[in-house]
């Protein structure tokens, strides 16, 4: 099976035009290298946000009849914060699907989080456009099942660093520890990356425009994987029962 094939088999969903697939995984670092006029993923990623935000917004306006809008606002953005996407592209592998400049991919760039969450939202607007809504809502509530399963209750997004803080507090007084690991871009548009970690142990990694705004995204990354942790250990436990 060829990868695009085996990767159409993971998505569930055959393309009738191929070509939108290829669109969606194409880098723009190949338009940047070849200085033509090469198109890229930049604009189905734009379409795919648009679809990401109505559907999750469906979702989640279902799933807590009572909440309001901002706190469903914020339930929402914590589902497609960079880090969540990038996680959802890495577990379909699309990163060795990704269409590269040879410059991109000596840079690790089939890793990088920032193509990755792009790619992801690319490949949702080619799924919209060659199977419409309904293809691509399918695909949106599968690939999200897990954090549907997760969100039993509004997460307290204006405060992600406190909410962990509690969480771990919860069970052991020492108090995470924020890293700053990266910082690139040029002095005019910095962009930090931050990693969160408790008793030596890294729970979650974020980025953003100031060393802040990444440590909050860090704080997310890692809630949003303690809570997946948590869930999983519960289903074990429930299968070694009925076993």
């Amino acid at each position: 099976m060829s990868t695009l094939a085996a990767l159409q088999s993971r998505l569930g969903h055959t393309f009738r035009n191929p070509s939108l697939l290829r669109l969606a995984l194409t880098h723009p670092s190949v338009a940047h290298e070849q200085c033509a006029n090469v198109e890229h993923n930049q604009r189905l990623e734009f379409l795919g946000d648009g679809v990401l935000q109505l559907v999750l917004s469906g979702v989640l306006y279902e799933k807590f009849p009572h909440a309001g809008e901002g706190s469903l606002t914020k339930a929402r953005a914590q589902m497609v914060n960079r880090q969540s996407l990038a996680r959802q592209a890495q577990m379909m592998n699309l990163g060795e699907n990704l269409i590269l400049s040879r410059g991109e991919e000596l840079n690790q760039g089939r890793e990088r989080p920032s193509a990755l969450a792009d790619a992801f939202e690319a490949l949702l607007g080619a799924i919209f456009l060659d199977g419409g809504f309904d293809a691509a809502q399918k695909f949106v509530v599968r690939e999200f099942r897990d954090s549907f399963g997760e969100l039993e209750a509004i997460p307290n997004l204006d405060n992600p660093k406190g909410e962990l803080q509690e969480l771990l507090q919860a069970s052991s007084p020492e108090s995470p520890r924020y890293q700053l690991t990266s910082v690139s871009g040029p002095d005019h548009d910095r962009l930090f990356q931050c990693a969160v970690f408790h008793r030596s142990t890294e729970l979650g990694r974020g980025t953003g425009k100031s060393k802040k705004a990444a440590e909050s995204e860090a704080a997310l990354d890692a809630l949003q994987r303690l809570r997946s942790d948590h869930r999983d250990s519960g289903a074990s436990s429930e299968n070694a029962v009925a076993g």
